[in-house]
């Protein structure tokens, strides 16, 4: 078997886990690459108090709910003592009921980063060897096939979270090494004993909102790669469609006073400063003012960034939460049932992402339209010289119709959703994990719709030739060429819409123009 170090490479610093201190700026690292994670020192007398806390409880012998009792209906069967551990294991069987495809190892990685980080605030009972073991799989890169179905948001991501334990107690699947294997064995090759539960330690586990909290992430992340694409991409489509950056004014906006469109306005204009192109029709140009789609982008993509960052200020609070049930309060020795596992904040939060993600592939879409509408855009039609022989860009602009309906439909609120579970115990649900769920295919529709744009564009722009568009839209322009040629006649398509459509996913649109899009987020 392979030693621990080839399960998981690490390309960058140590991630240090201040309990409640997590920023959007380390998650999203771990998120795109695995990291070496290690927990704050300063963290270790709030976990022992609360482990001591609900030793005590045990002791004691009085019914506490999640530590000697059953859970959800059967919270008022009390549990023996000799029993408390067979509980905690039942438990975590009982529960793995999960269905679908596994979780991305990225998403897989944060779910056990805030998992860690939640039990590290000392208000779940665990002992340090729950959160050691945690971490210990995390850095040798032994991550459990977590089932992406099969919670409703509420009681925490129970079922999710139960797969991931499963292989903390070393049971079920795990990947290591590049292959899916028993986490027994992967344990073992790694070196980490598999856990034996206490009391309260299962429940602490599978409760939480942190499986709904990484996909909701996925989607922030996602998203706000697609709102610095479709900035770029926007802008260079004016200037193939020989549009005016008269409606970018800084004082249009500033009459409006909204910050994303002030922000947009701004980064849009510094975009096309300097082009030959947009200097070419400052006079005797015969259109008065531009389509919707060109001229309204700081309307619409701004109120995208707005919306991006508010779910972005939303779960950054709730990774730093604690959230599972009941709450142990080791200064008084209370334990507390309540109700921080519902998930309506990442339900919420994740919702509106949704709106976002569709508009910018919605505003993209109709950009498209116009470019390859010769009677708007003043360009060849559909984007192609002798247009009859070749069809050009008619069926791109197809598909991207296509996908911006697809997402038109998955746009639909999955908060205002609710099924009651266990017996109408849990009677209001949140829905908040497929809300965030969806997100990941939602990107990837729009990404695909913002690769079609970008090809239309620049087409467009090397149709204008020998006139340039400016030095940041061209270093946009360079990028895309490096990977897909000019369209001179009909060719098989779909490699180009792909190679444009993995640039957009993976950051790539913002090559060159990293300094200038980063106005966009800023407070």
């Amino acid at each position: 078997m392979a030693p621990a170090s080839l399960g998981q490479q690490h390309n960058g610093a140590q991630l240090t886990v201040q309990p409640g201190g997590l920023t959007l700026a380390q998650l999203r690292a771990l998120w795109q690459q695995p990291l070496p994670v290690a927990l704050a020192a300063s963290a270790q007398a709030a976990i022992a108090a609360s482990a001591a806390a609900v030793q005590t409880i045990v002791a004691r012998g009085e019914p506490a709910y999640g530590i000697n009792t059953g859970f959800g209906k059967l919270a008022k069967t009390q549990i023996a003592h000799a029993q408390l551990a067979q509980l905690q294991h039942n438990l975590i069987l009982s529960h793995s009921v999960g269905t679908g495809e596994p979780l991305p190892d990225a998403l897989v990685r944060l779910v056990m980063l805030m998992k860690a980080a939640s039990l590290a605030r000392g208000h779940s009972g665990v002992r340090p060897v729950v959160i050691d073991t945690l971490l210990a799989m995390l850095n040798a890169g032994v991550l459990p096939l977590v089932p992406s179905k099969g919670s409703v948001g509420a009681s925490g991501d129970l079922a999710p979270l139960a797969h991931m334990t499963l292989a903390l107690i070393g049971q079920g699947q795990v990947r290591w090494a590049g292959r899916s294997m028993a986490a027994i064995d992967a344990l073992s090759a790694a070196g980490i004993a598999p856990l034996t539960l206490a009391a309260k330690e299962g429940l602490a586990l599978i409760n939480g909102t942190q499986v709904s909290t990484a996909l909701a992430l996925h989607g922030l992340f996602l998203a706000e790669r697609l709102l610095d694409a479709g900035t770029v991409i926007g802008a260079l489509c004016v200037d193939a469609a020989k549009g005016s950056d008269a409606p970018f004014d800084p004082r249009v906006h500033a009459l409006r006073g909204q910050p994303g469109q002030i922000a947009l306005a701004q980064v849009t204009r510094a975009l096309l400063a300097g082009s030959a192109i947009r200097q070419s029709h400052l006079v005797g140009d015969e259109r008065v003012q531009d389509p919707y789609s060109l001229r309204c982008q700081p309307q619409v993509l701004g109120a995208c960034r707005d919306l991006i960052a508010q779910a972005a200020r939303t779960l950054l609070i709730e990774a730093n939460a604690v959230t599972d049930n009941p709450l142990v309060f080791a200064d008084t020795g209370e334990v507390l049932s309540g109700g921080n596992f519902h998930a309506e904040p990442v339900a919420f939060a994740a919702d509106t992402l949704a709106l976002a993600i569709s508009e910018i592939g919605a505003i993209s879409e109709r950009r498209i339209a116009l470019l390859i509408d010769s009677t708007l855009s003043g360009l060849p039609p559909f984007l192609v010289h002798n247009a009859g022989l070749n069809s050009g860009f008619m069926i791109a602009h197809v598909t991207a119709a296509a996908l911006a309906s697809e997402n038109k439909s998955l746009a639909h609120p999955a908060s205002v959703d609710s099924l009651p579970t266990s017996a109408n115990q849990e009677d209001h649900v949140s829905m908040a994990t497929f809300a965030a769920r969806r997100l990941a295919e939602m990107a990837d529709n729009t990404a695909s719709i913002l690769g079609i744009e970008w090809l239309a564009a620049c087409q467009g722009v090397d149709m204008h030739q020998p006139l340039k568009s400016s030095q940041a839209l061209q270093r946009a322009h360079a990028t895309l060429r490096a990977r897909v040629p000019f369209y001179a006649e009909d060719r098989l398509f779909a490699p180009d819409i792909e190679a444009a459509h993995a640039l957009v996913l993976d950051g790539s649109a913002a090559d060159g123009n990293r300094a200038l899009l980063a106005r966009l987020w800023a407070d």
